[in-house]
């Protein structure tokens, strides 16, 4: 790579009422006086018509190679600017500054110049990324099971011009679906019972000449990354080897164990049987004349519940109708959930005479007399004369395969994984407890995919056995770059469900081999070619980037121990750069560098003018977006913050947190992402690092007869812009009641 030769300019936008805001001929004195920069140029806007010409003109004729934007967020205009042929910076003055603070107020100017001086600090620190490769990878899939969801997206992913490997470990493709005659109705007006259409799927994957079906196969082991999985597919008479670009795991779902059903009468005859069972039944023709479905909840066996279960417990009762309307069916339950189309498939199944009865079940005798406690007439009611009794048992996901035996060291790596961040201490507030880790929560069984990576053989799951990586804006992706998850593995659903559910994820695993293709990140950096680099030269082989990464994409040389990358494993979160203790790792355009001068670059006010500068180093995925609608709501925020979008919580490094000490800073606030169970970071788990973190900083602070209280770490969602300015608003009054840094110079 040529050494990089830096061509800044500024670019002052009047528009959006900055130009009647801000005084732009300071802040122009400030990026070629104070600064350096050669030139700043001001248009009366930057995002089209003369602004958008001028800075194609500059940028396209080699002039300029680094433009820096004192305009909007940079959460704005983001495709416009992408465009041009250069790095481009933004000091964000309308929505964190004029948005914020009122108009031609000296403060006002001062966080306003103060943005632009870290946006030229940042370019300081830039060089444009390069690929890490030119090589071009696999664009084959390979789909891991062949019920309905496996089936959809083998189909789908063909549709698109892939080639497909489907695996399936028994003799047959179908799963459950295939045992069943009648379907949940997914089309309006949603009412009816839907004939199985799984035989129809599985003729379309037969005859398509893309799919390539190995039944009575499994994943023997999965190495590599996304672009280049290589992996091992064995079956009765060997094993061989193939490459694919990304993994879509539809394994799909599993009954309860059933001996914990015995409370409900299970094993005492053999017609108090699984909703299961009596697909089966219902499939053969084997209909009752009269039936007492039970919906079973009790958290203490099943601590989830799903509306997939309320919805079969009503088709089978329907059915049951269908087949003869004198017959007489009790579908009996405490938690009924029969949510959004499927209330119209309710109300049919009333409407055919089935009795719906809210109550706790008190026993189920052998003679099938089943004693419900009626919640409505407040007292128990015995049913007999019953031909059946089913219960319901729920969806657990396949997330390992239980007919292959645990993995010692996969045991203990997944159960570390389950919790993957504890609740973080927020503001004025305590920290809640964290769960505790039982042997239960483990799945049984082996792996699925038998991952070769430092982080174990299995794709990490919550406490539930579901696989996740981000519930909200991630759905489909695991921790595991590349490989998907669709269907109810990921989550308890109907078939309709799980059709949409694969399709989703085969758009996201297409997604994932292109980027791989063009060595570029997948989401939520979607595009970006930077990757970490080492230091070897000062490197301390702590093993902190190995053991910290969320997404296995690092490992260790196993003849020097040095780090070494997968980088399309990565996601450039940049946990790897804050988890090392002597700043070795570095990006392109974001390394500990870059921040440190960001935060040192400001007009620090000395011990006189009495007025305090907090650091505020805000998660780009949730927090800073907050503050970016707090300032479109017109919310004031506190005039003495300085704000520092960072990757993630999980790549800040205690050398920024020195520096902007040592530089005079009076207070530092970290806001991360939710943590917890239903956690929304991006990166998984970088508000608990940095929770762990700043723990540390509060030793140092005391040592130094400085508040713990200075440096604080706090949770917020996307959707928190007027608790964002609370935050910032009683943060910045606890300072100034503090006083000011004693070590300010």
């Amino acid at each position: 790579m040529s050494e990089f030769t830096r061509k800044p300019c500024v670019y002052l936008c009047e528009g959006c009422g900055i130009k009647d805001a801000l005084d732009l001929d300071s802040m122009a004195n400030v990026a070629t006086m104070e600064k350096g920069v050669p030139e700043a140029k001001r248009a009366a806007a930057l995002c089209e018509g003369d602004g958008l010409d001028m800075l194609k003109k500059d940028m396209e004729s080699g002039d300029v190679n680094q433009a820096i934007l004192v305009a909007c967020s940079p959460r704005v205009m983001a495709e416009t600017f992408r465009e041009l042929p250069g790095q481009v910076f933004r000091a964000n003055v309308r929505e964190q500054v004029i948005w914020t603070q009122p108009a031609n107020d000296e403060d006002t100017q001062m966080m306003a110049e103060d943005n632009l001086r870290m946006a030229v600090a940042q370019a300081g620190k830039s060089e444009p990324p390069e690929a890490y490769w030119d090589s071009a990878s696999s664009l084959k899939m390979l789909v891991v099971g062949g019920g309905v969801s496996g089936l959809t997206a083998a189909l789908e992913a063909a549709n698109t011009g892939c080639d497909v490997v489907l695996v399936e470990k028994t003799g047959e493709l179908g799963g459950w679906a295939a045992k069943w005659s009648k379907d949940i109705p997914s089309q309006a007006p949603y009412t009816g019972l839907q004939d199985n259409s799984i035989a129809d799927l599985i003729k379309q994957v037969e005859a398509d000449k893309a799919i390539t079906v190995r039944t009575n196969t499994i994943v023997g082991q999965t190495e590599g990354e996304p672009g280049k999985f290589t992996v091992q597919l064995k079956n009765g008479k060997g094993e061989d080897w193939d490459v694919f670009g990304s993994i879509v795991v539809a394994t799909g779902w599993r009954e309860w164990d059933t001996s914990k059903l015995e409370y409900l009468g299970y094993g005492k005859s053999d017609n108090i049987i699984t909703d299961v069972q009596f697909e089966e039944r219902l499939a053969k023709g084997d209909v009752p004349r009269t039936a007492a479905i039970i919906v079973t909840h009790d958290k203490e066996i099943q601590p989830f519940s799903s509306g997939v279960s309320s919805k079969v417990a009503i088709k089978q009762a329907l059915q049951i109708m269908k087949a003869d309307p004198d017959a007489m069916v009790y579908v009996i339950y405490q938690e009924l959930r029969a949510h959004g189309t499927a209330e119209s498939f309710y109300r049919e199944a009333q409407e055919a005479g089935v009795v719906f009865l809210k109550g706790e079940v008190k026993s189920v005798d052998s003679d099938l007399t089943v004693t419900v406690h009626d919640d409505l007439l407040g007292e128990d009611v015995p049913m007999s004369g019953l031909d059946v009794v089913v219960l319901t048992t729920g969806m657990v996901p396949n997330s390992t395969n239980i007919d292959l035996p645990a993995v010692e060291k996969g045991i203990d790596l997944l159960k570390d994984d389950i919790h993957p961040n504890l609740p973080i201490i927020t503001i004025n507030g305590e920290a809640p407890e964290a769960p505790e880790q039982s042997d239960d929560d483990v799945p049984p069984g082996g792996p699925i995919l038998n991952l070769q990576y430092r982080q174990g053989p299995h794709l990490p799951v919550l406490a539930n056995g579901f696989a996740d990586s981000h519930y909200i804006c991630f759905p489909y992706e695991t921790r595991r770059t590349g490989i998907y998850t669709c269907g109810p593995v990921r989550r308890p659903m109907t078939i309709a469900e799980a059709k949409q559910d694969a399709q989703g994820a085969v758009l996201k695993a297409i997604q994932s081999m292109r980027a791989a293709n063009k060595a570029e990140s997948v989401l939520p950096r979607v595009g970006d070619l930077s990757y970490p680099e080492f230091g070897l030269n000062i490197c301390t082989k702590c093993r902190r980037c190995t053991v910290e990464c969320p997404f296995g994409a690092i490992d260790e040389d196993p003849v020097t121990d040095y780090p070494v990358l997968n980088p399309s494993r990565c996601r450039r979160c940049g946990t790897c750069m804050g988890a090392c203790p002597v700043s070795t790792i570095t990006f392109k355009n974001y390394n500990p560098q870059m921040v440190s001068e960001m935060i040192s670059s400001i007009e620090m006010p000395d011990e006189f003018d009495e007025k305090p500068r907090i650091l505020v180093l805000a998660c780009e995925n949730d927090a800073y977006p907050a503050l970016d609608m707090a300032g479109i709501n017109r919310r004031e925020i506190n005039k003495y913050m300085r704000i520092i979008p960072v990757r993630c919580l999980g790549s800040v490094t205690l050398l920024w947190i020195k520096t902007a000490l040592e530089k005079g800073y009076d207070g530092i606030m970290l806001m991360g992402c939710k943590s917890g169970d239903d956690y929304q970071c991006h990166f998984v788990k970088g508000s608990a690092m940095a929770q762990e973190r700043m723990s540390k900083v509060g030793e140092t602070l005391k040592s130094m007869m400085m508040e713990e209280e200075r440096v604080q770490v706090t949770e917020i969602s996307i959707a928190d812009s007027k608790k964002i300015t609370d935050t910032l608003n009683t943060f910045g009054k606890q300072i100034e009641d503090l006083g000011l840094n004693p070590f300010k110079m």
